[in-house]
């Protein structure tokens, strides 16, 4: 296995980071990249649980792998999204995407079975922008299965994915940052672009459609709506 750093190696790497700062400087640089260590760190262990779930292995296998306990595991990884703030056709895209999930034959929510149920909602602004950036369900239903076999699974209620939870957890900082106190479907599309390496994100760029050209979309469908209220 190939060793990570060392500890005299971050060192030096903080130092040249903060080269000629005092002491708080060295300590702000060492936060920095003990962050970014973690956050590395983290996404990797994210990546491979996810892969292992998308191949068919429990949680309990995932927890004797790791070393320690399913709950630990199950709490960490398996957490799924809080549908607090979600309108009636974001939770129904949700749905959409277990459907979706189903229909393949998968036992497991992925970012691109979520990508598939935004198209569930045809009057939502996702399902719209997407359609007029030129990538239909039928287009990411391809895709996908170009990638990820049909499968046999009967799961009725499929788990999300860690990797599909965290870019509904992004979805909320996407409407946050629009000024919302919502998550549409717009925001969940947005919140899919977050994971470069998610396969919703890989099939949208694959298609040519991009996150800027997504956003400015939306914007604009938003700004048509409030004008066509006042």
């Amino acid at each position: 296995m190939t060793p990570g750093p060392t500890l005299q190696e971050l060192i030096e790497t903080v130092q040249a980071d903060a080269a000629g700062g005092d002491d708080l400087a060295l300590l702000a640089a060492a936060a920095r990249t003990a962050a970014d260590l973690e956050e590395v760190a983290d996404g990797t262990l994210t990546h491979f649980v996810d892969q292992c779930r998308r191949n068919g292995r429990s949680w309990s296998e995932i927890s004797r792998a790791l070393g320690v306990t399913k709950q630990a595991v199950h709490k960490r990884f398996g957490l799924s999204p809080t549908f607090e703030r979600f309108t009636l056709r974001a939770k129904g895209a949700l749905e959409g995407a277990a459907a979706a999930a189903r229909g393949l034959g998968h036992n497991y929510v992925g970012t691109e079975h979520v990508l598939l149920g935004l198209y569930t909602q045809p009057e939502g602004i996702a399902a719209k922008v997407l359609l007029a950036e030129g990538l239909d369900g039928d287009g990411v239903e391809s895709a996908i299965l170009a990638i990820t076999p049909r499968g046999t699974s009967t799961v009725d209620a499929p788990p999300f994915t860690p990797r599909a939870a965290s870019c509904l957890e992004k979805a909320l900082g996407e409407a946050l940052q629009l000024g919302h106190n919502y998550i549409g479907t717009e925001h969940m599309l947005l919140g899919l672009f977050r994971d470069e390496e998610g396969l919703a994100a890989r099939i949208m760029r694959d298609a040519g459609v991009m996150h800027d050209a997504v956003r400015d979309r939306v914007i604009e469908v938003l700004t048509g709506i409030q004008q066509a209220k006042s």
